[in-house]
């Protein structure tokens, strides 16, 4: 069966807390995230907040009645903020770059499908349509160094990974979309 993609710029999206709960868990539950209830309950508590933020825009992944998959963005507030992983972000591209390729561009916040609909283009699709409309071609990620997998799906959708931890690191790492002007500029990781 096939999915329906059903967007979202703002509280409508709070109708569909109980599904979008209940991806995220059988989404980030195993590893490398080990995510569990309360991290998924705290998630969908930021949503109150997040579907007020400027450039808000969501996407739902419906089979028949259930959500198997979502994806969560806005535009990135300037002055770039501090809290979360935001700092590792700064720290990883500098304040200049940080502010010129970040600020005011599309953020994904959160890519979740549903372990049975993986492997299906579901989660490219969700990806796409949230970029869709993204300001000038710029949007950007943070994801896991814990999650090569995560990783490799990005960089096959065209994005660019555009800081690079030593191969020790822990951490994040942020990936420009496929059609940010600043892709090109992104240092390429150190062969070591």
């Amino acid at each position: 069966m096939t999915s329906d993609i059903r967007v979202f710029h703002g509280e409508d999206l709070l109708s569909h807390s109980d599904a979008l709960r209940s991806v995220y868990l059988d989404a980030f539950c195993a590893p490398p995230w080990n995510e569990d209830e309360k991290q998924a309950t705290e998630f969908v508590g930021r949503l109150v907040q997040d579907v007020k933020r400027p450039g808000f825009t969501a996407a739902l992944a419906v089979t028949g009645l259930d959500v198997v998959g979502f994806t969560i963005a806005w535009s990135t507030a300037s002055p770039f903020p501090a809290d979360r992983c935001y700092p590792q972000a700064a720290a990883g591209l500098g304040k200049e770059r940080t502010t010129e390729w970040l600020c005011g561009a599309r953020e994904i916040d959160e890519l979740a499908v549903r372990t049975a609909a993986r492997g299906t283009g579901l989660a490219a699709e969700l990806l796409k349509t949230v970029i869709a409309d993204a300001p000038e071609g710029r949007s950007w990620l943070l994801t896991s160094l814990r999650s090569p997998r995560a990783m490799d799906f990005y960089r096959r959708q065209g994005w660019t990974q555009a800081t690079h931890p030593s191969p020790e690191g822990k951490g994040i790492a942020v990936f420009l979309g496929p059609r940010h002007p600043a892709r090109a500029l992104a240092a390429p990781p150190l062969d070591l």
